[in-house]
């Protein structure tokens, strides 16, 4: 099959699926799962990749008859998947903070230790939650998951100097907040 060939059959399947046809739409998730999967893994770790995928793939289903079609199917999944990572994460935090202290103590870590990294986390956290969303994305992004600035860029939907420019000033203001928190 040429390249165009097999747009317009991801085409039919698709214009099939947004009209309700979970056979269809059962096609592409088995031609995304593992790329919906393996972006969970870079965003959230293998814990909770798998909910994310199985989250992200059911928020999609639920979505499509309001896919427009102006970004290609992957790209709009991609979405998706980081959406539903963020808003899985967030909620496994809460619950890992209710029980930080039993997994510090699992860690074999000393208390004092334990204290000390808590504290460290909490900072962290409050100085990530005071920057711009824009700031923050780019440095969860960029920071955390590793991702390149190109990639960031293209996710977030700006161009690779203003996630570079972005960067610079959250790291600044995350330093800035740190060093005030001590």
């Amino acid at each position: 099959m040429t390249p165009g060939e097999v747009q317009r059959a991801e085409e039919e399947v698709l214009n099939r699926a947004r009209n309700g046809d979970r056979e269809a739409f059962g096609d592409l998730v088995e031609r995304y799962q593992d790329t919906v999967y393996t972006l969970a893994v870079r965003l959230v770790g293998p814990d909770l990749a798998a909910d994310v995928a199985q989250e992200a793939l059911l928020r999609a289903w639920r979505a499509l008859p309001r896919f427009r079609g102006e970004a290609a199917f992957g790209t709009w999944l991609h979405r998706i998947t980081v959406n539903t990572a963020w808003t899985l994460r967030k909620r496994a935090r809460r619950h890992a903070a209710d029980s930080l202290e039993g997994d510090l103590e699992d860690r074999g870590l000393r208390p004092e230790r334990a204290g000390e990294l808590a504290e460290l986390r909490a900072g962290l956290g409050r100085a990530l939650s005071a920057l711009t969303p824009g700031q923050r994305a780019v440095v969860v992004l960029r920071d955390v998951y590793g991702w390149s600035n190109a990639e960031t860029a293209r996710e977030l939907g700006i161009t690779e100097v203003t996630a570079k420019v972005r960067l610079h000033r959250a790291r600044l203001r995350l330093r800035t907040l740190l060093e005030g928190s001590r």
